[in-house]
């Protein structure tokens, strides 16, 4: 049947195909953010420059969407050119005729060298928005670093002037606690020594957010660490009604490590997970490794973090715990650790509810 086609149809069937291409180039030069209605618009443009148009099906099937321009017949014929990004098969572009309305009908050439353009073009969308995507998750990245490295020279500062008139006032208060026989004033120096105590804490904690706080690192069984931090919280859990899974791809793994910093960081990451975790939920712990580092996650099964306060879960003092019930320097202190180990944490949703924690360390510093 395409053997029958005329010089004029011919190139009537050019014009077609240098219009789809156009089209589609306007169609993705003026895409906003909803990347599934262009690919809509596309298909659409498509099925215009084909031979019959009323009866091509466009399909277009690309990881995470689908979408055909009309039910795709059973008994049919098809063309089909891949789409590849960053020369990963992410899926296809398919024209589809019915055989019971068009007989015996055969794609042209010029048609599959088409499609092929359609696709590349449509590679190339994807290419870019991931690469802008990226390049946006990166500059977040970067600038959340220089928040927290900020934060972290800063706090260091406050953390150093505070320390000494706090031992001052711990060391007087002890005195005139020791020294006096009134009740009253012992009363009064109890109560001094226990706000300066408190207050030095908060003053410790603030020096591991800034990583000035001495380390005895070793090499250590990672899971001794772990067993033994969920033996310490055996109660919580069980007040919570929350149960823990715990899965190491090594049981004999070691790693150069503060025991008691790391011990600190997984107290401070499942007393968080317990928290925010439904009654009869699970908290999951996942440690795998390679040659050179490990990995451990915390995964719990609550509400999830808000996009709008992830940038702000490591800097000190934010809390989203009622007045009383949290410093907010939980989290700080865990980013403190981490980076004084040459390591990373990062947080992502879990699936299909929930958050998760990732810690990334070196076996060896």
């Amino acid at each position: 049947m395409a053997d029958e086609i005329s010089l004029s149809k011919k190139l009537e069937e050019r014009v077609k195909e240098l219009s789809c291409l156009y089209d589609v180039s306007t169609a993705i030069r003026k895409h906003d953010h909803s990347i599934s209605k262009t690919f809509k618009e596309i298909c659409q443009i498509t099925k215009k420059a084909w031979l019959y148009p009323k009866h091509a099906v466009v399909e277009l099937s690309i990881t995470d969407f689908s979408y055909s321009t009309s039910p795709i017949p059973e008994n049919k014929i098809l063309q089909q050119s891949p789409i590849r990004v960053f020369e990963e098969h992410r899926g296809n572009i398919t024209i589809h005729y019915d055989l019971e309305k068009i007989g015996t009908a055969h794609f042209l050439e010029e048609e599959q060298k088409l499609l092929d353009k359609i696709a590349i073009e449509i590679s190339e969308l994807i290419e870019r928005r991931e690469i802008a995507k990226k390049e946006e998750l990166l500059k977040r990245s970067a600038e959340r670093s220089d928040r927290l490295s900020i934060l972290g020279e800063i706090t260091a500062g406050i953390a150093h002037e505070l320390n000494t008139p706090l031992g001052n006032i711990l060391g007087f208060a002890e005195l005139i606690e020791t020294s006096t026989k009134e009740d009253q004033t012992h009363s009064d120096a109890q109560k001094i020594i226990k706000a300066a105590i408190y207050s030095r804490e908060i003053v410790k904690k603030l020096m591991f957010f800034a990583c000035e706080m001495p380390q005895q690192k070793e090499f250590a069984e990672v899971k001794p660490i772990i067993d033994q931090a969920l033996a310490l919280l055996s109660q919580n859990f069980q007040k919570a009604g929350v149960s823990c899974d715990f899965q190491i791809d090594d049981p004999q793994l070691k790693a150069q490590v503060d025991v008691i910093q790391f011990t600190q960081v997984l107290f401070n990451l499942l007393i968080n997970a317990i928290h925010v975790s439904p009654e009869n939920s699970i908290i999951s712990i996942e440690v795998s490794s390679t040659s050179t580092y490990f990995t451990l996650k915390v995964k719990d099964q609550g509400p999830g973090i808000p996009e709008d306060i992830k940038p702000k879960i490591f800097e000190p003092f934010f809390t989203t715990k009622p007045i009383g019930e949290g410093s907010g320097l939980g989290l700080s202190v865990v980013h403190g650790i981490i980076k004084s180990h040459r390591g990373e944490i990062i947080n992502f949703d879990n699936d299909p509810q929930g958050t998760v924690f990732q810690i990334q360390l070196p076996l060896k510093l």
